[in-house]
């Protein structure tokens, strides 16, 4: 099937044919988004886990912090919250201030993604307005060639499944992109979580330098 084809195709079905482009292209162009908002996400924040973990081992809560300052991943600012606290609150304030920055950083992984849920719910209306207009066409033009047979409802009916197709075919795509980048926010934020928690409980802890210059 040509290019020739596909807008013959596209142009049987209707108006609705127009904002059911439009919803896709909508679709594909936050998808571009988020892979490219996500694209490394995960393994930038597993080091700089390590990093931080291994500096609050050896007691270095200045490294730890650089660490994450220099960082501009979603992790560094939970981390932050953490450090910037430090001393000046005690613990579970801090553990409260870590979940609600770990909830803005889940805001921010999922920005936009109530669009494709849009999309996934609205699509399939637009095509089954297309059905309506469409049969609605095809009866008019029977009422106004009786006896004319199919072929003068057949551009009708035809009108009305291109219709309900693409907004079937547009939803599947929306709901596709909504479930493929849900998983994988839900994910970077539940591994950022069990580090968060060794982080704080680190921060706990007497340093080692404090442990020795006590004795």
């Amino acid at each position: 099937m040509d290019i020739a084809d596909l807008w013959s195709f596209a142009s049987h079905g209707g108006y609705s044919m127009a904002v059911i482009l439009l919803l896709s292209l909508a679709a594909a162009a936050v998808g571009i988004e988020r892979a490219l908002a996500l694209w490394g996400v995960g393994e930038q924040t597993r080091h700089l886990s390590e990093a931080v973990v291994k500096a609050l081992y050896r007691g270095n809560l200045a490294e730890a912090r650089a660490a994450c300052e220099r960082s501009d991943t979603p992790f560094a600012s939970l981390l932050l919250a953490a450090f910037s606290r430090h001393g000046k609150a005690p613990p579970e304030r801090i553990a409260a201030a870590v979940e609600r920055e770990r909830t803005q950083v889940g805001m921010k992984l999922r920005a936009r993604l109530w669009i494709l849920g849009t999309i996934g719910a609205t699509a399939p209306f637009v095509g089954l307005f297309g059905t309506v207009v469409g049969i609605m066409r095809a009866f008019e033009d029977l009422a106004a060639h009786p006896g004319g047979g199919f072929a003068v409802v057949a551009s009708g009916i035809s009108e009305a499944l291109v219709a309900t197709a693409a907004g079937i075919a547009v939803a599947l795509e929306a709901v596709g992109l909504y479930n493929y980048f849900s998983s994988p926010g839900s994910a970077l934020l539940l591994s950022p979580q069990g580090s968060a928690e060794e982080v704080l409980e680190l921060l706990g802890m007497e340093s080692p330098v404090e442990r020795k210059e006590a004795v």
